[in-house]
């Protein structure tokens, strides 16, 4: 029998720790919640690399400048006698927005073109353009556009946080950068506080079903090939979303309509080399890391044209587009008519005039 050490029998006890008087409780931070889907630095890396290589960039730049284009184009819709001196382009890419107001004869489809650049038209001077890659935005800072318009350009830690003052701006466009925001409403809200009083917010987005060939094409072929899919496209928003978000954020007089770019393409390899020399590649939070397989590469392409194929052997992509306008309310700004005012029906004008 082992023998008992008389001083281990002497030792103290040790002493209890008394429980704390208040427990602590892991609690919310102050204010709204942060929610994340991008990751922005993903996407600086991607568009800082697609700009790198000048006249490849160029060269796929054809849908950022249409858009543009469109969404310049709904500035004849205002009052010719409006005036917007000094402007902000939020996300402004290669300052396509800055390019396409300084071109003549921005209407050339209509019946009754207008010959002066926009820029001349509503006497826009001066043209802030911000953006967080600084090769982007400085990579057409040689052309000739920049003579025609005073353009400074910003480069942004983030397009969530707006360094501006109140009251800055006489008006604000945004083309084809607030899809990858992450707090939109907040971005709406700042964009509502730097516009002066009755200045309106011109914006262009890809939404609701843009890509959706390729979105069919890729879940098909992960399905087939891995039994799952993960996320190789970004979330968009839908039409309906923007409306209510736009309304939320103070805008008022609100119009949001949806417009498609198709563009076709040789197979879907063209494509998504495209995507990613336009800075456009997947930034979502948690996507596998690496390239897609093979397999499924070969099996999407299959897909692709199976169903969306054209006769030629060629491949549609279907660009979708959110336009929207807003304006900041001020004091004896115009109001909708109620609802129920009209004194036409409008069923009556249409099966008239059919």
């Amino acid at each position: 029998m082992r023998p008992i050490s008389l001083r281990a029998l002497t030792r103290p006890l040790p002493t209890r720790r008394k429980p704390p008087t208040s427990r602590p409780y892991a609690v919310q931070a102050p204010g709204a919640p942060a929610f994340q889907v991008f990751n922005r630095h993903t996407k600086w890396l991607q568009k800082e690399r697609a700009a790198s290589n000048a006249q490849l960039s160029r060269t796929v730049d054809g849908v950022k400048d249409e858009v543009a284009r469109r969404l310049c184009e709904r500035l004849l819709d205002i009052n010719p006698n409006r005036r917007f001196p000094h402007v902000l382009d939020l996300g402004a890419n290669a300052c396509n927005i800055a390019r396409v107001l300084t071109e003549p004869d921005p209407d050339p489809h209509s019946t009754q073109p207008v010959t002066e650049p926009l820029a001349t038209r509503y006497s826009i001077t001066d043209i802030t353009c911000a953006d967080s890659s600084r090769i982007l935005l400085h990579r057409d800072d040689t052309l000739p556009f920049n003579d025609a318009i005073a353009v400074t350009r910003d480069v942004l830690p983030s397009l969530e946080a707006l360094p501006y003052a109140p009251a800055s701006f006489d008006a604000v466009f945004s083309s084809l950068s607030l899809h990858w925001i992450n707090d939109l409403p907040s971005v709406l809200a700042q964009i509502n506080a730097v516009l002066k009083p009755d200045a309106p917010f011109l914006a262009a987005m890809h939404g609701g079903d843009s890509l959706f060939e390729l979105r069919q094409a890729l879940q098909l072929a992960e399905q087939d090939r891995r039994g799952g899919v993960s996320t190789h496209t970004s979330p968009l928003a839908d039409v309906r979303d923007m409306g209510s978000l736009l309304q939320r954020s103070g805008f008022a007089l609100l119009t949001v309509d949806v417009d498609d770019i198709v563009v076709d393409y040789p197979d879907v390899y063209a494509l998504m080399q495209d995507l990613q020399a336009m800075g456009e590649s997947n930034a979502v939070l948690g996507r596998e890391m690496g390239g897609m397989q093979r397999d499924v590469l070969l099996a999407a392409d299959g897909i692709y044209r199976e169903l969306h194929g054209n006769p030629d052997g060629s491949v549609p992509a279907t660009f979708r587009q959110i336009y929207m306008i807003g304006w900041k309310e001020a004091p004896g700004q115009e109001k909708p008519l109620p609802r129920g005012s009209g004194q036409v029906n409008l069923k009556d004008v249409l099966e008239g005039g059919s």
